[in-house]
């Protein structure tokens, strides 16, 4: 796809090409969410591709289930950056990109000569994204960082125990890395937007540390946020063990009464309307947050009195907020899912038949992309972006066998 092509797409990116220097999850996800806004996305692998084409399960060698969610919408292009003509491919590409993302440590990426002044060199314009475990302010600047390490850096096993978990543990979840890269979309957009009003491009740092700090702390800093402290860290209505779906006579369901409105709601529904009144650990929000537990085990127990189902048409009809327990499964199943047409079938040239994931916002006039190339094999595309970047084909062919580069035609299913 080239940019006009990109372009005809539609999507409030349409005309953003970006370089994406990005490998496993942070990064892909940021920049799959980009291509799904309407951005033209070339993704540079090495030769040995994204190490989350090697996870399985999948069909076909290096087409991993992970990277197909994270990587549609995106070319790929093989390039040794190690090697003299590789890097000096890369620079041409940056050269027609408004944006330059990576997720390799700063320090590496300045070793290979893609650093922001390097690349700013051959294009004022850009918009130079790196997206890296800490603030480069900092003394842990050049240190390593994944997922698990910055879930534990940041509290997250701590909380878990907390919360009942019997050790320290992660969450089940890539956090980190998806926290992250949501902030790593709005930097590249703000960053575009500041662009279009200055005509200037510059560098922006989306540091994971620092990115999860301010996410857990927003909800965890509890006493700490006064100095002296008013009490310990952590806000108890996360950390009751009581906060979990509920046991009913048959089954598990989640719910929340949270308000005032909601609680009068819930015991006029069970044939209590005096329940606020009647117990003072009840009347008030910030009396049931002082007394939690008692709150959460009450409705507990009450919960197992009744049916999933008896339940759910109980706290429908008194406006009550309720949901079932969902596993993956269930949710490719789900209505509301299936309705508004965010999860699909499509048909991977390679690898099959796919359920995947559309973007979930919606727009009135510029939405993103709802159809996706699929995602690329590894090396799919980097004949045709050579071309694109003024490379004549006997040019490409000695990069070729030079190491330089590497190229590969999909397989079919």
């Amino acid at each position: 796809m080239s940019n006009a092509q990109a372009q005809s797409h539609g999507g409030p990116l349409a005309g953003v090409r970006v370089l994406d220097l990005t490998s496993v999850i942070m990064g892909p996800f940021a920049t799959q969410i980009l291509a799904q806004l309407g951005a033209e996305v070339i993704k540079v692998e090495t030769p040995e591709g994204d190490n989350m084409r090697h996870v399985g399960p999948m069909v076909h060698p290096g087409m991993g289930h992970i990277f197909l969610h994270a990587n549609a919408g995106k070319r790929s292009i093989v390039l040794d950056l190690k090697h003299a003509e590789g890097r000096e491919a890369a620079l041409r590409l940056a050269e027609d990109c408004d944006v330059l993302i990576s997720n390799v440590r700063p320090q590496a990426l300045a070793r290979l000569g893609l650093d922001y002044e390097a690349v700013r060199a051959r294009n004022p314009r850009i918009i130079h994204v790196s997206c890296c475990g800490f603030d480069q302010d900092g003394p842990d600047a050049a240190r390593p960082a994944y997922d698990d390490l910055i879930q534990g850096a940041t509290g997250i096993p701590w909380l878990m125990q907390a919360y009942g978990a019997a050790e320290p543990c992660y969450a089940p979840t890539t956090l980190s890395d998806r926290v992250t890269g949501l902030h790593a979309v709005y930097a590249v957009t703000a960053a575009l937007y500041a662009r279009s009003q200055t005509g200037q491009g510059q560098a922006v740092v989306v540091p994971m540390f620092e990115a999860m700090a301010q996410f857990i702390l927003g909800d965890h800093m509890a006493g700490l946020s006064f100095e002296p402290p008013r009490g310990d860290p952590g806000y108890a209505r996360l950390l009751t063990p009581h906060r979990k779906p509920y046991a009913t006579r048959d089954g598990m369901l989640c719910v929340l009464i949270y308000n005032d409105k909601h609680w009068r709601s819930f015991f006029a529904a069970i044939g209590e309307s005096e329940g606020l009144a009647r117990d003072p650990r009840f009347a008030t929000h910030g009396a049931r947050a002082a007394h939690i537990d008692t709150v959460y085990a009450e409705v507990a127990r009450l919960m197992r009195t009744r049916t999933t189902a008896e339940w759910r048409a109980l706290l429908d009809a008194a406006d009550v907020p309720n949901m079932p327990m969902n596993s993956p499964a269930d949710l490719l199943a789900n209505p509301q899912l299936r309705a508004t047409g965010f999860v699909r079938e499509t048909l991977h040239p390679s690898e099959g038949p796919l359920h995947t994931l559309a973007h979930p916002t919606r727009w009135s006039a510029t939405p993103p992309a709802r159809e996706q190339a699929p995602a690329p094999r590894l090396g799919e595309h980097t004949r045709a972006l050579l071309a694109e970047a003024g490379y004549p084909p006997e040019r490409i062919e000695a990069l070729l066998a030079q190491g330089a580069c590497r190229a590969a035609e999909p397989t079919t299913a």
